[in-house]
């Protein structure tokens, strides 16, 4: 007998973004071809189709792109605050119009559940373009001095997981202080950035203010590089991040960094259960895992383990994986096939080493890059599945017995990017957060974003802060 409650498919329809077969380079407001002959193709995770081609830029298109956004600047930087806001308020509106269109090209593009490309990102892109269009005009007011000045040309690097989300948090507050952009999105994700592109012309955003140079690693490298970039913004792996601030040791050039994390997520006995368990799941198989704030290392109090993650294995069997398209999908795809192979061989470590995998009973697509919601059990702070990042939807359980071991567990991590509290104490979440070496601490909730709101981290995760006032900042000469 089948279930009479089971989901029939809701497919959010293709037909509503057009995706060309081939893109050039964003540079001083037009679309152009790339000077040499290489091209990439950007490909669907769930179905491993080709979307588009799109130019690697070398060094001198690069070179073109600074050039003009270095020529932009002069004037950008000369307007008053009041009107630099009012082109943002403009891309700010037109991202809504667009929103529908935005967040099928994201699900194609990066291949995570329609669900949470149109609920989630595309909300928070445009409320950061709103949020620092506000700022524009009263920038002798957030603490930087009378008349804070901006910075020049800021080189930024964006990665793969929330590619229209990371260039809002970049594009933005740069624009609204009054510098210009060369911005490099992921390879494996550039379409929504080319899009991007599209909406600054639409806005009527002055030639050469935004650029859009697309490649892999060398074209991000010729980026960090370029003597004529001010500012250089990276948000990615604490490898790629590490390797760009020994480019820049001893320039001048201003450097925020915005790496990896493995956050840890504390659940102590009073918590309420049920809540718990979908701060968990929220934390941790959002967007697959692939979230640099990720609550990957679950800190459970001893006395309700066995309770919780019951509670959690059953709610695990109820997550729908497959078609990101689809309104009911809650786990997609894996980025890219790369990406799908570090998380598998790092959750075979964790095999090796003697920790207990449990996955929840799904069925996986034929095409596409896959993996199922995997939990850890028996796992120490020894094992790699607790201190390396996975990046993908696997949660590392751990147990504790006071708030001093959880608190001394959570910051046993060479990163400090995020960390969740659980508990109906207040006192015992203002007791235990300023205890964590965490740029964010999340209450009794998870990955809950703000444009007001700084966001960074300590230690291997970086510096610097982007959102809120704080985030003005690394774009002004202060």
């Amino acid at each position: 007998m089948t279930n009479p409650f089971s989901y029939a498919p809701a497919p959010e329809s293709r037909s509503i973004v057009d995706i060309a077969p081939s893109y050039g380079l964003f540079i001083d407001g037009e679309f152009t071809e790339g000077s040499g002959e290489d091209r990439n193709k950007t490909l669907s995770p769930a179905t491993e189709e080709v979307l588009a081609e799109y130019v690697q830029a070398n060094e001198e298109d690069v070179d073109r792109a600074v050039r003009a956004a270095r020529k932009a600047f002069e004037k950008w930087s000369a307007l008053p605050g009041a009107e630099r806001g009012k082109y943002l308020f403009r891309i700010a509106r037109i991202i809504q119009e667009r929103s529908r269109e935005l967040a099928v090209l994201e699900t194609l593009d990066n291949g995570k559940p329609i669900r949470e490309t149109r609920d989630a990102d595309l909300p928070l892109v445009a409320a950061h373009f709103f949020y620092y269009a506000g700022w524009a005009d009263k920038l002798g007011h957030a603490g930087f001095g009378p008349d804070p000045r901006p910075l020049g040309v800021a080189g930024q690097v964006i990665p793969w997981n929330f590619p229209l989300l990371m260039l809002a948090w970049k594009i933005a507050p740069a624009l609204a202080t009054g510098n210009t952009v060369v911005l490099k999105p992921a390879e494996t994700t550039p379409l929504s950035a080319l899009f991007f592109a599209d909406i600054c012309r639409q806005a009527g955003l002055p030639k050469g203010v935004v650029n859009i140079v697309t490649g892999d690693g060398r074209t991000g490298a010729a980026l960090v590089d370029h003597p004529g970039i001010a500012k250089v913004a990276f948000t990615g792996s604490t490898a790629v991040g590490k390797a760009i601030a020994r480019r820049l040791a001893g320039t001048e050039k201003k450097l925020t960094l915005e790496l990896g994390g493995k956050g840890a997520n504390i659940v102590f006995d009073d918590a309420p259960i049920d809540q718990a368990v979908e701060g968990i799941v929220n934390g941790i198989f959002f967007n697959q895992g692939q979230v640099c704030c990720a609550g990957s290392r679950l800190l459970v109090q001893e006395s309700i383990q066995e309770e919780l993650l019951d509670s959690l294995k059953r709610r695990l069997a109820t997550l729908r994986l497959g078609d990101p398209l689809d309104k009911n999908t809650d786990i997609g795809a894996i980025n890219s096939a790369e990406q799908l192979a570090r998380i598998t061989a790092l959750a075979r470590t964790g095999e090796a080493e003697g920790a207990e995998r449990w996955s929840a009973p799904c069925e996986l697509p034929a095409s596409g890059y896959w993996f199922a919601p995997t939990l850890f059990t028996g796992v120490t702070q020894a094992h790699t599945v607790a201190r390396d990042e996975i990046f993908g939807p696997v949660l590392s359980v751990l147990t504790f017995r006071t708030p001093d071991e959880a608190v001394a567990k959570a910051n046993n991590s060479q990163y400090g990017l995020s960390a969740g509290i659980w508990t109906e104490k207040g006192s015992r979440i203002l007791a235990v957060a300023n205890k964590l070496r965490a740029g964010v601490v999340w209450a009794n909730t998870f990955n809950k974003f703000d444009p007001t709101s700084p966001f960074g981290g300590y230690k291997e995760s970086g510096f610097g802060r982007e959102g809120g006032r704080h985030g003005l900042e690394a774009y002004l000469d202060v």
